[in-house]
């Protein structure tokens, strides 16, 4: 199948680097996230917006890496990654030159750096807490690639690069959560070696289900001195 007009196609070596995000990614993430809830079936779910994440993702000053919200995200460079830039996470090497890669996307997704980068995907994780454990963890909320650059070990790196960066800091646990039918996801994540619990299911307040408990502290409080 020809590739579409407008794509923009990568072949030879291409190299991928997770890396910190900062507030520039800001659009980006953005149009990811959307792209995540298409995917996901979810747009009903969907009320981000760009300001809402660059206040929440990148507040001044902004926490340490992995000590609040952190945002991750994946660039395919044509250039090999620099082994000793602090912001890199991980990275990983793709051979494309049996197989060429045609992104229709790809001007749209031109990384913030430059040198040609285009963005592919995204991470976000914070810490959580494991009372079992008696330590602390990373929860990854999510972990996202477009679609023309699935399939191809990125996912994977994605996810073992949190996992060792979690294993650096002390953590005793990284966790998430995969939708039932999302097969690819779940056969990566058991080959991972990553446990599934078919007995837990996640519980979540939001929206108007979670404002209804707005006050309530107060509430209690007045009903208290008035005893």
């Amino acid at each position: 199948m020809a590739a579409p007009a407008n794509s923009t196609t990568f072949s030879g070596d291409m190299w991928a680097e997770l890396r910190l995000a900062d507030a520039r990614d800001v659009p980006h993430i953005y149009s990811l996230i959307h792209q995540m809830a298409e995917f996901e079936l979810l747009t009903d779910l969907f009320t981000a917006t760009e300001e809402l994440l660059t206040s929440t993702l990148f507040p001044s000053p902004t926490p340490p890496p992995f000590t609040s919200f952190t945002a991750l995200v994946l660039d395919l460079s044509p250039s090999p990654v620099v082994p000793d830039s602090s912001s890199i996470i991980g990275s990983l090497r793709l051979d494309l030159s049996a197989f060429p890669l045609a992104d229709p996307e790809a001007a749209a997704f031109a990384s913030p750096r430059g040198g040609g980068r285009v963005t592919a995907g995204f991470v976000i994780c914070f810490p959580n807490y494991s009372s079992y454990l008696s330590k602390p963890g990373l929860y990854v909320e999510d972990i996202f690639v477009r679609a023309p650059w699935r399939r191809r070990g990125l996912g994977r790196m994605m996810l073992s690069s949190v996992a060792g960066r979690a294993a650096e800091l002390g953590m005793g646990l990284v966790e998430w959560c995969v939708l039932d039918w999302n097969k690819n996801a779940i056969d990566l994540y058991v080959g991972m070696g990553a446990d599934m619990f078919p007995d837990w299911r996640i519980c979540r307040l939001t929206g108007a289900a979670l404002d209804k408990y707005k006050g309530n502290q107060e509430e209690a409080a007045d009903e208290k001195a008035a005893e």
